[in-house]
């Protein structure tokens, strides 16, 4: 029996596990990088051990500070959770040799799907269906599309579509470095790219030769090659189809002696036939939905497995509809700009359980975040997985989509108005998703805001007016008169804000006859409290939540979030920024520095590349120029806001 255990792991995944583990009453134990150290899986763990440093490298992918920090805390087994090193079978094996508990599949199981050529060979002796691996080198026009893939890893890094010959050099060399950079290895193959759905089996096997196929989930609606919305059922799959996915992953997990929970991926062409991607060998993000529709707690399971318990003869049935989303800190209409910052306020209404079935139908949350939260550039900016489960899809999906449109998420831009335009678009409720979504129905328009810009317009007068409340809060001496009266018309008051679709100036006056604001035509205001406007606007009353933190003011409501940033009356000159200034879109590090001063470059053209996150970011020249200074070298770590070159127009003949 398992007494102590630590999580090899961080953020909302640590916090999963620890869940599970005081069900059944055992000792957990956090690891922390620096940046962590206030994390909420490192302050609810029972002990907590420091991993010196903040990259990925110095913290969470050292084996030994790993193994060491588990002997130090008196823990008697391990669970990787995902990521990192859960599926790395020399960290298994090291785990084993130090006499722990590996919560995991055997290594010889991970080496074994570990790399991607070789596993399509043994599924294809196993008798899975597989898509032939293309040696890049080897690679004709007959060919394309083409996907690049790295052989060692998975989440989309490492991963490029190539569609023409001419750009695959350029493919492949990007492919590798960010292969290298996540998992340490730059092995990278191509297979045809085949624009399907993304379907997938949860195996559960034990030691005693009981494998449980769990039917399947459907994670099709994709952003670099990364899962945005995952479900169960798949919408696609009937009953015979669903049969022949859960008999190849049974196939493919007797093919490699596992035991534990793990995922076979499939790629599904419309018609029906389905091809083996991957397997992971460990739990995936996207398991709550599984959970939910089964009833089955598979952390719990994940734990019995390694204590030697035995799975049931037969696996239980499913209930109902569970409809996932992957809520991160990104900006999607920015090529999905990774934030980092802090999250002042993380708040899902109606939430029902966390990290655990509901009790009923219900919504489940899953963070690892919380109010003050800081999200580090070192790892991944995924804040939370919000899992709605319904008798139906329908209702799965109204469920959680006025849920996400009702959650409070400040200080950091987020993909949730992309996610509820998602959920709420035709095409998904008819079940119509595949891996092309987002570039079918258009990326632009399924990111845009949900406050258009008269919501906006409206937040920015609330927000004064909050504001004036506060004022008027704070005021040592007449208190109750509201902030601007006077006993004659006189001068209005006067705020601007910057919005997301610009500024926004806004002049009000409040006297005897109550709110007069310019533009605002049918507008009363019914209460004003620093943290709460209500405004009748044509005879329907709209109730805005303020909340106004160090130069920034967001403000909630029934008609979209809205994030505006106060304008100084009088701004400081030395913050303007020099014309044609490309500017650092997140912290990071340049990797790659393609151009030098004074070198003519074509509007598009990629000037320089910035990591962070974990995932390359080219800078671009916003229009046709001359790089007139470049303010940074390869390996440099920049600040967001940062000056990276400066492009000036090109000169007309």
């Amino acid at each position: 029996m398992i007494d102590r255990l630590l999580v090899a792991n961080r953020g909302e995944i640590a916090r999963r596990v620890f869940r599970t583990c005081r069900d059944l009453g055992i000792t957990t134990v956090a690891v922390y990088s620096d940046a962590d150290a206030d994390a909420p899986h490192a302050r609810e763990a029972d002990l907590a051990v420091r991993l010196p440093g903040n990259p990925p490298g110095e913290t969470y992918l050292r084996a030994d500070l790993l193994i060491r920090a588990a002997h130090e805390a008196g823990a008697d087994a391990v669970h990787p959770g995902y990521g990192f090193l859960s599926e790395n079978a020399a960290f298994a094996r090291e785990v084993l040799d130090a006499g722990l508990v590996w919560v995991g599949p055997p290594p010889a199981a991970i080496e074994a799907m570990g790399s991607k050529i070789a596993a399509k060979e043994l599924m294809r002796a196993a008798g899975v269906p597989v898509l032939d691996a293309l040696d890049p080198a080897q690679v004709s026009e007959a060919d394309l599309p083409v996907l690049v893939k790295a052989s060692a890893g998975g989440g989309g890094r490492g991963m490029r579509i190539v569609r023409s010959l001419a750009e695959l050099p350029a493919q492949l060399e990007a492919a590798r470095a960010e292969a290298a950079s996540a998992f340490g290895d730059p092995t990278v193959f191509c297979e045809p790219y085949l624009e399907g759905r993304h379907i997938e089996v949860q195996v559960l096997a034990d030691r005693h030769g009981t494998v449980w196929a769990l039917g399947e989930r459907e994670c099709s609606i994709q952003r670099r090659h990364q899962k945005v919305v995952e479900e169960a059922p798949s919408p696609m799959v009937d009953a015979g189809m669903r049969a022949r996915l859960c008999e190849a992953a049974t196939r493919a997990a007797r093919a490699v002696g596992y035991v534990g929970a793990g995922t076979v991926e499939f790629l599904a062409a419309p018609d029906g036939r389905f091809f083996f991607l991957e397997m992971n060998t460990r739990l995936q993000v996207e398991h709550p939905v599984t959970e939910c529709v089964t009833g089955l707690d598979l952390v719990r399971w994940q734990i019995r497995i390694a204590e030697g318990a035995r799975l049931p003869e037969t696996p239980p049935g499913f209930d109902g509809h569970a409809i996932e989303v992957r809520l991160y800190a990104e900006d999607p209409a920015e090529g999905w700009r990774p934030q980092s910052g802090t999250l002042h306020r993380f708040a899902v209404p109606g939430v029902d359980a966390e990290f655990r079935v509901p009790g009923s139908y219900g919504l489940r949350l899953d963070s690892g975040v919380a109010d003050g939260s800081v999200v580090s550039v070192h790892y991944d900016p995924l804040l939370a997985k919000v899992i709605a489960w319904a008798p139906t899809r329908e209702e799965a999906a109204r469920r959680l989509a006025t849920a996400l449109s009702r959650a409070r998420i400040h200080g950091l831009g987020t993909n949730r108005d992309l996610l509820v335009r998602v959920l709420r678009h035709p095409a998904f409720l008819a079940g119509e998703t595949d891996t092309g979504f987002f570039d079918r129905h258009g990326l632009d328009v399924l990111a845009a805001p949900l406050a258009d810009k008269r919501a906006e317009s409206l937040a920015a007068l609330a927000a004064a007016l909050a504001d004036a409340a506060a004022n008027r809060a704070g005021a040592r001496v007449l208190a109750s008169i509201p902030s601007g009266w006077r006993n004659l018309p006189s001068q209005p008051q006067r705020k601007a804000y910057q919005a997301p679709s610009g500024r926004i100036e806004v002049a009000y006056r409040l006297g005897r006859d109550g709110l007069a604001a310019e533009g605002y035509d049918e507008i009363a205001l019914v209460s004003g409290a620093p943290d709460r406007v209500v405004l009748d606007v044509a005879g329907v009353r709209h109730a805005f939540a303020v909340a106004a933190y160090d130069g920034l003011v967001c403000v909630d409501s029934p008609l979209g979030a809205v994030t505006l940033r106060p304008v100084p009356r009088f701004p400081d000159p030395e913050a303007k920024v020099e014309a044609g200034s490309l500017l650092a879109p997140t912290p990071g590090a340049v990797i790659r520095v393609d151009v030098a001063e004074g070198d003519r470059v074509a509007a598009g053209q990629t000037l320089l590349v910035l990591e962070a996150m974990k995932m390359q970011h080219p800078i671009a020249a916003p229009e046709a120029g001359v790089v007139r200074a470049l303010r940074v070298t390869a390996g440099q770590q920049v600040e967001a806001g940062a000056v990276l070159a400066v492009v000036t127009p090109q000169e007309e003949p």
